[in-house]
């Protein structure tokens, strides 16, 4: 059974911060592209920010230099530290994993999401 968990939403202030966490149980979590995904109501779900297996990083424009997505394989974590909050980054945060064999079997794994809002 595959689970991920997140955690670390609430509400904070314009130019405040959070630490969104991701934790995976049920998969060879060191083998797994994880990303963060987001969705504001009325809008198509958004790539944040992946990181591939070896730490290699990607973000949305809109997070550069504000966000940074981190992983702990020890741990099955991924993290998503987020600085500079503004209103726009409010949306409900998704953990995702995926893993593609070489037999073309592909493993894909979303969290429930965790509510981030920033509002003063």
């Amino acid at each position: 059974q595959v689970q991920l968990v997140e955690s670390g939403g609430g509400l904070v202030q314009p130019g405040g911060s959070l630490r969104l966490s991701c934790v995976a149980d049920g998969i060879i979590f060191p083998a797994y592209h994880m990303g963060w995904y987001r969705q504001s109501p009325g809008k198509q779900r958004e790539l944040v920010a992946t990181i591939t297996p070896i730490g290699t990083t990607n973000y949305v424009d809109s997070v550069k230099g504000r966000f940074t997505i981190s992983r702990d394989n020890g741990e099955n974590t991924v993290y998503l530290q987020m600085n500079s909050l503004k209103s726009e980054d409010t949306a409900v945060y998704y953990c995702n994993g995926y893993r593609d064999e070489f037999t073309g079997r592909r493993y894909d794994y979303w969290g429930q999401g965790t509510q981030v809002t920033v509002s003063a």
